[in-house]
């Protein structure tokens, strides 16, 4: 930003300098503008509760009508970010409220709204993301939806749907199993204190990683010989053979499966937005964690007496 303006003053300097009429230039008139943070009152001091008042008052400062700020994604684009890494401080009903709130003014301006819904996919959708959240872009594809600024509706209903499967505190979907020796069971049928659903590719080289990750985990290897833990990995696809040929590289204490009916893929059961999706489930199968990175995981597990 400095870069910018001190580059502006250059440009203005040599223009004079050499008795020219002064031109406007798309630097002038394009003046990074701020982002000026609200002040939490001293009232607040409990980080939940400062967090809370962040949520709700985050954009009172910031002109949605303001367009140049499309332009300066370093001050907008961060903004989000940090708005972003207060979400889990405080609820999701605070977040949802916060979000929809932010969007109603974003509306005021086609292009802003725009741009900020496409900043919620890109940082709480997208699978690459460390940041992703089903939680938190629900109520983004909520306005999606009743904002005239949206002009396809496909799309954002369908993501709504699938990201209202599965939701953290909800029971998983039930489906059917089948392991090499075509034995079947249900994933509610496991009985086990924690159960870790873990679906992969045999030919993903994220899988791969992850798969690695857990199996060198000594949270996971205490919670798996302590009888505490099961771990049931599904491959959601048709091609058997490379499957066949890549249990040898998997644990044999965990479930090693595969969707015969294809039904997961099919019927999108699980949102399998990207391979490898973990889904941590308590004992009676009820969502703890949806979609974690394996460095979530790892720190909820660790927590586990």
């Amino acid at each position: 930003m400095k870069y910018v303006y001190f580059l502006g003053m250059l440009l203005m300097l040599f223009a004079n300098c050499n008795g020219q009429k002064k031109q406007t230039t798309a630097v002038e008139t394009s003046t990074p503008p701020a982002f000026r943070m609200v002040t939490i009152p001293n009232i607040f001091t409990e980080p939940a509760d400062r967090a809370e008042y962040l949520m709700k008052h985050y954009w009172d400062n910031f002109d949605f009508a303001d367009t140049t700020y499309l332009h300066f994604p370093e001050i907008a684009e961060q903004a989000l970010v940090d708005y972003l890494d207060i979400m889990p401080y405080t609820s999701v009903a605070v977040v949802s409220l916060s979000i929809k709130d932010m969007l109603r003014k974003a509306e005021a301006e086609e292009k802003m709204f725009t741009y900020f819904t496409d900043l919620y996919e890109k940082y709480l959708y997208d699978p690459n993301s460390p940041m992703r959240n089903d939680e938190f872009y629900i109520p983004v594809l909520e306005m999606m939806l009743t904002s005239p600024a949206t002009k396809e509706k496909i799309r954002p209903a369908h993501l709504l749907e699938l990201a209202k499967r599965n939701r953290v505190g909800e029971k998983a979907s039930d489906f059917t199993y089948t392991l090499a020796n075509g034995q079947k069971a249900t994933l509610h049928s496991i009985r086990s204190e924690y159960t870790l659903l873990f679906f992969y590719n045999p030919d993903c080289r994220n899988c791969q990683e992850v798969s690695e990750q857990l199996q060198a985990s000594l949270s996971i290897r205490h919670l798996l010989e302590d009888k505490k833990l099961a771990i049931l990995a599904v491959y959601p696809d048709q091609d058997l053979k490379a499957w066949r040929n890549y249990l040898l590289h998997l644990p044999k204490e965990w479930i090693n499966s595969y969707d015969a009916a294809t039904r997961i893929q099919d019927e999108e059961i699980y949102d399998l937005k990207a391979i490898p999706t973990l889904y941590l489930l308590d004992k009676d199968k009820a969502v703890l964690l949806k979609d974690p990175t394996f460095e979530a995981l790892e720190n909820y597990l660790l927590q586990i007496p």
